[in-house]
């Protein structure tokens, strides 16, 4: 007689296969009797869609490397989409595909939820599909988890937080270690913080996206990107760190969002002076911090890995076995 385990197959496809992607693939095969005990569906990698099949990929078997990403979206056998690609497209399409297939799709990818997430939402209820990302924000810390369930009862009146590790590593260098800012961006960019092109980063844009997706998580109401009060750190300079510490204070670049008693929401990032006390100054290296402000939990802080392969793919794997359970 067949055990749970072995009586079901959970079809997976895996669009990417990069730092976050490999390490996914890496556990799903590495581990899949621990899933299949967990879901009772033992999980089997059907491809990994990349650019180039011929690059060696860090623990992922060269037969399961396509460029044909399409082809593993659109195969009705596969159960569970994985997107850890990035960008707007293809990765949009290829998600849309899926959804409309009635798929059940997990993403990381926090520009296409702040810019597309409604829709792509509209669509998966449409078509009986399910659309999860708890990567899309801080990565390993399970933010969207907490305001979307743990806090379902209560209500959010305000969230602020350090959501963007990248440029915390930069500031954080520059505040205690006193690098001077052009250096300390330079080394984030050499120790791999900051990706080859930094601006998304530096300008304030990845933490934009990510408090526009919480927003709309904790309020259920549009968020768009273009309405969130976006500033960077690329403006500052060596004088307004010092100016800071001479205030006792620190510059963190601070993404927040608030709603106001007529219901609409003001969502703002910016670099900002905060007390060295003040529990988002303290926030050290890559490190992400959020605090929720409630009616009933007062103030709730969440501190954690906000970036890193390993980190992310245990936030894409949690989606993975959530979209897995029977509904």
């Amino acid at each position: 007689m067949s055990s749970p385990a072995a009586s079901s197959v959970l079809r997976v496809a895996l669009l990417g296969g990069g730092t976050v992607g490999a390490a996914v693939a890496r556990r799903l095969l590495q581990h899949a009797d621990r899933y299949a005990d967990q879901l009772g569906r033992r999980p089997e990698l059907t491809g990994v869609a990349v650019r180039d099949t011929t690059r060696a990929r860090d623990g992922i078997p060269p037969a399961l490397l396509t460029t044909d990403a399409a082809a593993l979206v659109g195969d009705p056998a596969t159960d569970v989409v994985v997107e850890v690609m990035g960008g707007l497209e293809p990765a949009g399409s290829l998600v849309e595909t899926a959804l409309r297939r009635g798929a059940q799709v997990v993403t990381a990818n926090k520009q296409l939820v702040a810019r597309r997430g409604e829709e792509l939402h509209a669509i998966a209820r449409e078509h009986g599909a399910g659309l999860h990302y708890e990567a899309a924000v801080m990565a390993a810390v399970p933010v969207l988890a907490v305001v979307r369930e743990s806090m379902a009862g209560d209500e959010i009146t305000a969230l602020r937080g350090i959501v963007n590790g990248s440029t915390n590593y930069v500031l954080d260098l520059v505040a205690r270690e006193g690098v001077p800012f052009a250096d300390a961006v330079r080394q984030a960019g050499e120790l791999g913080y900051l990706e080859a092109d930094p601006t998304e980063d530096l300008e304030g844009v990845d933490a934009a996206a990510k408090v526009a997706i919480l927003a709309r998580t904790a309020w259920g109401t549009s968020v768009p990107l273009d309405a969130v009060e976006t500033q960077g750190i690329s403006g500052l300079t060596d004088a307004d760190f010092a100016a800071a510490a001479g205030r006792g204070e620190v510059l963190k670049l601070v993404a927040e969002a608030r709603r106001g008693g007529d219901g609409r929401v003001h969502a703002r990032v910016a670099p900002t002076a905060l007390p060295a006390t003040d529990p988002l100054a303290q926030a050290r290296g890559g490190t992400n911090v959020v605090e929720i402000d409630a009616v009933l939990a007062g103030t709730v802080r969440l501190v954690g890995a906000g970036a890193g392969g390993d980190e992310t793919a245990s936030a894409v794997l949690g989606d993975v076995v959530r979209a897995a359970r029977p509904r």
